[in-house]
């Protein structure tokens, strides 16, 4: 199933991406893709709902917008260096562990809201990533392979940064990770059930036509499982969280010299079978 949310920001109403391309309305069946929905019977009731009804659902009109997939999340989880080569690219040694950090749950925004470049920023940066969400509440998991009946789905993520709020301006990464706009999220979240094997999973990101980055997430250091087995370690992973898996190279911060986004520039992103996204940068007011 592909899970999508659609109307004005903060109105959203959840929906479902048919196979012939066309939104379908699920709003007068369930309230919302939340903690709510992945927690109950949420998933099973819209299978059948799509089994019996499907054919019938009202049609979401085309010019209404695309919201986030899922509810605002309750915790945002970002690994760091999680490709080989982008901590290459970036002059950082290949993690021993997840390097793991926070990302505030308001940054997220649909797939194809504008980013907003921070008031004083010189530094905002792009980054395409895989993201998971959490299906079940997940604590102490006993390995890794016990971490696949906890995914709910997962999504297309843009994971953008401010490298001057990030690593200069002193504490750790969050204040360059979550200011308005930072996690376009979607077109829509790909159930589970539906990408068995996330691993091989081609990625690449534009700006402004020209190819930026080009990945796969065959090259992560730490495997979808493994993060979410090791998170569970730490803190109690709840159904609706969000995790960002990581950026392959081609980041701004690691060109010579190093480009960033700026207002008026075009961000295109894609990862095989997860739809692409695509912003305009403008300045924060």
């Amino acid at each position: 199933m592909r899970l999508i949310r659609f109307g004005e920001l903060g109105k959203e109403r959840p929906g479902v991406l048919a196979a012939d391309g066309t939104r379908k309305d699920l709003s007068t069946h369930f309230s919302d893709w939340d903690s709510a929905f992945w927690s109950g019977d949420g998933p099973n009731q819209l299978s059948e709902i799509l089994r019996t009804h499907g054919d019938s659902l009202p049609s979401v009109p085309d010019h209404v917008r695309w919201g986030a997939p899922v509810a605002r999340p309750g915790k945002v989880i970002c690994i760091g260096l999680n490709y080989s080569d982008h901590a290459a690219e970036t002059g950082a040694a290949i993690p021993s562990e997840p390097i793991l950090f926070m990302k505030a749950p308001n940054t997220v925004v649909g797939p194809f809201d504008d980013i907003e470049i921070p008031r004083g920023s010189t530094k905002t940066d792009w980054e395409v990533e895989l993201g998971v969400l959490i299906g079940r509440t997940a604590k102490y998991l006993s390995n890794a392979e016990q971490a696949r009946d906890y995914i709910a789905g997962y999504v297309l993520t843009h994971d953008v940064s401010e490298r001057e709020f990030q690593l200069e301006r002193g504490g750790q990464w969050t204040k360059g990770k979550s200011c308005d706009t930072f996690n376009p999220l979607g077109p829509f979240l790909l159930t589970a059930d539906a990408l068995p094997n996330p691993q091989s999973l081609a990625m690449q990101l534009d700006v402004n036509g020209q190819r930026r980055q080009t990945g796969n997430t065959s090259t992560m250091v730490f495997d979808v499982f493994t993060l979410i087995h090791y998170i569970s370690q730490f803190m109690t992973l709840e159904p609706g969280d969000l995790i960002s898996t990581g950026t392959p190279p081609g980041v701004g911060l690691g060109m010579k010299p190093p480009q960033y986004l700026k207002p008026g520039d075009l961000v295109e992103l894609e990862i095989e079978q997860l739809g692409s996204q695509r912003q305009r940068c403008i300045p924060a007011q």
